[in-house]
């Protein structure tokens, strides 16, 4: 899909619940700079966001090259269209935050927001090697679980911008609580906090296992579960048959023509991959006729800044939005 012929440089701001990104990407999809630091999120938003400009900053120095617009990725909710943080979870003290508007004034180009699922779902669309296909739905799946739809080649967004929570999709209804505040949702068992979580927990209620006791991640159940250890696969199982599950609600909701994994949980590769396609696929209403491919997602660590470069590139954002020139 070719969205312009002269090559633009955009910059591309990711705010996570772990990391802060910034980097400055082309129209192409190549990332000329590239930085990252910890969200340290406690710190309020004025503190945070004014590292985040530093980050970008930084990166627009080490590219040396002009722009044209900011994008920003950041979970919602969010006010799309005026371009205001909502108090997502996890991010107390965010509520109301025009970050937009402080982009567009620190950089004096245009600036937009855009859920980070979104973003991420445009990002693999427009710059990863999926097309021909018109339908793609993307789950990331790392500190929570977000998502992102591109119907007939264009983000969907819902009514108000804030569609599209595939983690919070309920797989368990008198389940554990989400940071959400409702009970059973995907995001509280197979995020990776939620699966060190529930590590720590089995730990504390007397499993024995080569899990180390306190500081338990994802990736050390994923390791312990190649290693044999009962409790470890166990949970790792458990948990790619959840979210194999969650693949076959959206498939069943939406058939796109591809679902794309993304997120540091899926660094463990075929380990997830594998049972997700095992219960995604054989999980859907009529596995003989869905032609839907589920594949790990292509753009890597980097997905946020290129995802949130790509939201500036969607023509179906309105010369009227806040920002645009």
């Amino acid at each position: 899909m070719t969205v312009h012929q002269a090559e633009e440089h955009v910059l591309g701001l990711d705010i996570g619940g772990t990391k802060l990104a910034a980097g400055v990407v082309s129209s192409t999809g190549r990332v000329l700079s590239y930085d990252r630091t910890p969200s340290m999120i406690e710190q309020g938003p004025d503190a945070t966001i004014e590292r985040l400009f530093r980050l970008a900053e930084g990166a627009l120095r080490q590219a040396g090259s002009d722009i044209t617009a900011v994008g920003i990725g950041c979970g919602g909710p969010l006010d799309v269209e005026r371009g205001i943080v909502l108090s997502p979870p996890g991010m107390r003290d965010w509520s109301g935050i025009a970050i937009a508007e402080r982009a567009r004034e620190r950089f004096g180009v245009p600036a937009h927001l855009d859920n980070d699922g979104t973003a991420g779902a445009f990002g693999e669309y427009l710059f990863g090697p999926w097309q021909p296909a018109r339908s793609l739905a993307y789950l990331t799946i790392g500190t929570g679980i977000g998502g992102g739809l591109v119907l007939d080649g264009r983000p969907y967004r819902g009514s108000t911008g804030n569609g599209v929570e595939f983690g919070h999709l309920v797989v368990d209804w008198q389940g554990r609580v989400c940071n959400c505040g409702q009970r059973g949702c995907a995001e509280a068992y197979v995020s990776g906090t939620s699966i060190a979580a529930r590590a720590r927990e089995a730990l504390a209620g007397g499993r024995e296992s080569v899990l180390r006791r306190g500081s338990v991640t994802a990736a050390d159940v994923a390791v312990a579960a190649r290693q044999g250890d009962p409790l470890a696969t166990e949970l790792w199982e458990e948990s790619m048959r959840i979210l194999g599950r969650l693949v076959a609600q959206v498939i069943n909701a939406v058939e796109p023509e591809l679902v794309v994994l993304g997120g540091g949980v899926t660094r463990e590769g075929q380990m997830l991959i594998d049972p997700v396609r095992r219960y995604g696929l054989g999980g859907v209403m009529s596995p003989s006729s869905v032609r839907t491919q589920v594949h790990l997602a292509a753009l890597g660590d980097q997905v946020g800044v290129q995802g949130a470069a790509a939201i500036t590139f969607d023509p179906m954002r309105s010369a009227s939005t806040p920002g645009r020139s």
